[in-house]
């Protein structure tokens, strides 16, 4: 399962050697960002049957284009970027803002600190 944060250093972080490096039997899940998977990679490894299948909420591109091998694949389920929704991210949203209003009337230590070189 793919949840990490996209930037310059994550693009395609997945690409031909990773899936090659999966088991057979292997399912590959990203829930995060289109651009951390190697799209024709992703193509290739199936077609070579190197990985079971994928479940990809997002792509690279993004929308797939139409006649893209993907749409096709039946190993493959392609969901609208919908792993995310406000009924799932509200309730978070509200804890972290809790925890930020304590920390800043307390002891400063905020949750969720952003840094800005990192990207994420």
């Amino acid at each position: 399962v793919i949840a990490a944060a996209f930037t310059d250093g994550t693009r395609k972080l997945i690409g031909a050697a990773e899936l090659a490096a999966m088991k057979p039997s292997a399912i590959l899940i990203n829930i995060a960002r289109g651009g951390l998977v190697d799209t024709d990679a992703l193509t290739a490894a199936l077609a070579a049957g190197e990985i079971a299948g994928a479940g990809v909420d997002v792509t690279d591109p993004e929308p797939l284009p139409d006649g893209h091998p993907l749409w096709n694949e039946p190993r493959v389920i392609i969901t609208p970027h919908s792993a995310d929704t406000p009924a799932m991210t509200a309730p978070l949203l509200a804890e972290r803002i809790r925890e930020n209003v304590e920390a800043f009337l307390g002891d400063g230590r905020f949750v969720g600190v952003v840094d800005v070189k990192a990207g994420y």
